[in-house]
This record gives C-alpha cells, sequence and structure tokens, in this order.
C-alpha cells in the first residue's frame, strides 16, 4: 500500500521568471508527492502574476494535481509554515545585466557574459547579495526550518553569502550538469538518458570526472575525446581547449566557463549575451502566458514532460524518503572536494532523502582543475564580503584578483566607479 505523504507548503518566490516560473508550475503538477499540498506564488509584479496564477489554476486542474494553489505580491505573507522555498528572483535582469557586460567593455576589460565571473560577475554580486541575503532573514524569522533552493545567479556566491551570514538551510541548483551529459550524448552518439557523468567542481565550472554508458558501464572518454577532435574547429572552442590541455570536459558550455579563464574572449568569439533576443523573448513570453491564462491557448504540451529542472524532485524525495541521486547541487565543500577550502561552495552529487541534501564526497579534483576552481574561490570569498560589508576596497581587490580582469588596475578601478555609480538604486550597503 503506498504511505500517503503529508501535505507540504512550497514558496516560489520570483514565481514570474522568465527562466523558471512556468518550468517549476509544470514540475509541480507532475509531482504526485504534492497531492493536497499548498503552492504559493510571490512575485512584485502584479499583472504578470496575475496571469501565472490563473495559468497555475489551469494547470492543476486539467492535470487534476490536487494542489492548492495561492498568489501574492507580499513574501511574508506566504513564508510562514513553508516546508520549502523556491528562489529566482532578480532586479531588471536584462536590463542591468547589459550595462554589466557594456560598461567594464568601455573601460577595456573584455568579458565572455558578464554574469557570474569577471566584472559583470562582481555586479550581479553586489546586487544579488544583498537581495538573498533579505529574504534568508524573512525566512530565519518566519520559516526558520524551510529549505532553500535557489536558482538565482551567481550561485556559488549566493550559496556562500547564505552560508556565512544565515542559518538557512539552503542548495543551490542548475541545469548546467545536464548540458554537459547532453554534449557527451551529442558527440558519441548516445541518447541523454543513456549517458552517465560524474561531476565535482564550481557553478558553471564543472569537470566531468567520469562519463559512462549507463547500460554497459562503457567508459566513454575515449569516444568522447575521438569525437570532440574529429568536430570542426569553430565547435566548442574553449571547451576543446580545456579538454586537450587539462584532459576533462569542463561544464556546461564555452560561453559559461569562459566567464572564469582570461583566453575565453579569443577562444569563444563571444561578443556578450543577445540582450535584443531576449527581450523579444520576454514580451512573446508574456503574450502567450495571456493567451494561456484566458483559455485561448492549449496547455496540452505542458501537462505532457517536466521542465528538466531539479527543485521539485528534490522536495518529493524529502517528503516521500526516496533516496534519489542529484547529479548536482551547489552546498558548502565541507570535505566534499578534499583539495578545495572546506568553508566555499562547491557543485557536487547529492543523496536525498528524509535525511536531507547529502552531498557526496568525490575525493580530489585533478591538480590543474583544482589551481583554476581555487582562484575562482579566492574571488568569490573577496566579492561576497564586498557585497555584504558594502566595501569598495574589496570590491575592487575581487576584481584585480579576478583572471579575466589581467591586473589591469587602472582599468578596474574605472570600470567599478562607473558601476557603482550606475548601480546605486541597488546597493544601499555602499551608500
Amino acid at each position: 500500500m503506498r504511505r500517503k505523504m503529508r501535505a507540504a507548503k512550497i514558496v516560489h518566490v520570483g514565481a514570474c521568471s522568465l527562466s523558471f516560473g512556468v518550468g517549476a508550475l509544470v514540475d509541480a503538477i507532475h509531482t504526485p508527492e504534492l497531492s493536497e499540498s499548498t503552492l504559493v506564488l510571490v512575485d512584485t509584479n502584479e499583472e504578470h502574476l496575475e496571469l501565472q496564477y490563473r495559468l497555475a489554476q489551469r494547470l492543476n486542474e486539467e492535470s487534476g494535481a490536487g494542489l492548492l494553489i495561492q498568489r501574492t505580491t507580499d513574501r511574508r505573507e506566504a513564508l510562514p509554515g513553508a516546508d520549502f522555498v523556491i528562489c529566482s528572483i532578480a532586479i531588471r535582469r536584462h536590463e542591468l545585466w547589459k550595462l554589466d557586460w557594456e560598461i567594464p567593455l568601455r573601460h577595456g576589460l573584455e568579458q565572455v557574459l558578464g554574469e557570474n565571473g569577471g566584472p559583470g560577475g562582481l555586479s550581479h554580486t553586489l546586487r544579488n547579495v544583498p537581495l538573498i541575503l533579505d529574504l534568508c532573514r524573512d525566512m530565519e524569522e518566519l520559516c526558520p526550518d524551510a529549505l532553500l533552493l535557489n536558482f538565482t545567479n551567481p550561485e556559488s556566491r549566493l550559496c556562500l553569502a547564505i552560508k556565512r551570514h544565515t542559518r538557512i538551510k539552503a542548495v543551490g541548483l542548475c541545469h548546467g550538469v545536464f548540458m554537459g551529459r547532453d554534449l557527451v550524448a551529442e558527440v558519441t552518439g548516445l541518447s541523454p538518458e543513456d549517458v552517465d557523468v560524474k561531476v565535482a567542481g564550481l557553478n558553471h565550472f564543472l569537470w566531468v570526472l567520469d562519463m559512462r554508458n549507463k547500460h554497459t558501464g562503457e567508459d566513454l572518454y575515449p569516444a568522447f575525446r575521438q569525437g570532440m577532435a574529429a568536430k570542426d574547429p569553430s565547435f566548442m572552442p574553449l571547451t576543446r581547449h580545456m579538454l586537450e590541455t587539462f584532459g576533462y570536459l569542463v561544464a556546461p558550455s564555452d560561453d559559461h566557463i569562459g566567464e572564469y579563464l582570461p583566453a575565453a574572449w579569443k577562444l569563444c568569439q563571444h561578443h556578450g549575451y543577445d540582450f535584443d533576443a531576449a527581450d523579444r523573448e520576454y514580451e512573446r513570453h508574456w503574450a502567450k502566458m495571456a493567451e494561456y491564462a484566458s483559455g485561448k491557448a492549449p496547455v496540452d504540451h505542458l501537462l505532457q514532460a517536466r521542465s528538466g529542472e531539479i527543485a521539485f524532485d528534490i522536495i518529493a524525495a524529502i517528503l516521500a524518503d526516496k533516496n534519489l541521486l542529484a547529479p548536482a547541487v551547489n552546498v558548502p565543500n565541507n570535505g566534499c572536494i578534499t583539495n578545495l577550502p572546506s568553508d566555499c561552495v562547491v557543485e557536487v552529487p547529492a543523496l536525498v532523502s528524509a535525511a536531507g541534501v547529502q552531498p557526496l564526497c568525490m575525493g580530489e579534483l585533478p591538480r590543474g582543475a583544482a589551481a583554476l576552481c581555487a582562484q575562482q574561490i579566492a574571488v568569490q570569498d573577496l566579492a561576497v564580503e564586498a557585497a555584504v560589508r558594502g566595501d569598495r576596497s574589496l570590491a575592487l581587490q575581487a576584481l584585480l584578483a579576478d583572471p579575466v580582469v589581467k591586473g589591469n588596475y587602472q582599468a578596474a578601478r574605472a570600470a567599478l566607479d562607473e558601476l557603482l555609480e550606475v548601480h546605486a538604486p541597488y546597493l544601499p550597503q555602499f551608500a
């Protein structure tokens, strides 16, 4: 006889996220363990929240998921009694991110994406650390035992801030591990479902330590190396360079790993995120959401498959004591990677059950991989403390320690001054 699960309360803060909002709804209705549980959608954009809520109600009704769905613009109203809090918040994401990319470039600092590493990654950190700490303070008061599942970037840095400055249990989630798995499948001619990867490292800087055929146990690295060598030179040149130099695949993709590597700008030939396309997608998304909410557009495709994210897999595994192997979560190291500092945040596999999220010990990283990761850990340490303290000196140190900046003091100082000035309304700690 199937044991009935207890009803849980899940609060999604930033529920109208373009990247994660609809996917979270889809995953919630595909999680039978949540029947009779409460899902609270929280967002500050009332118009978008209403559309998201109406879509959620429609999916819930048509799927028979049995959820109780609520919405509010006040997260403090939503948090009391929460068992799980999902975070996917951002401030004017594309508009401010574009400035994070353009301003350093004007001062001669070349970066690939400007989101998680380099000057843009620092600016992003300074804006988002106060946001995540404010959420955690509300959680400490209103739901201190809830598990925070964070999607907001820069993932490693926000998780480090949570670890150091709050009492909240948190894991950071990212689909980069699946991007790495899918690349292995593409190059070896297998289906992604047939590929198993074991990874360890930092968020967006994941070292694939082992890749195998799930069914036969065959080591896929020889075929993968051969397949990558046979690809056109324009195919993922930075990933190929890292594979040839360090002997391992680094996931998830050229643009993401390139945020941490000074050679990336030339190798990737990647000149920033496509902000114009992102704006067009934003308009299309909310037009489609209006159609879903009004009943004009079918939602059959949303009822057929999960999003590919694992937040609700983790929630279900905890509620049902499933012993789920999560392929990658961002958590405090505490010896998971033995040749990286104990107090940093790493991305490693974890066992998830009623006992919580228990990261696995992956041993040592290869020496070259550990050296590159240690460099980024030092930068993250400085960036987080600069964000928490509002310390301009530490922020400048974080820039100069970043290999992407290449020690260019004058450019780093000028870029930092302009970033702090332009983003001043979102940086109260520097006032």
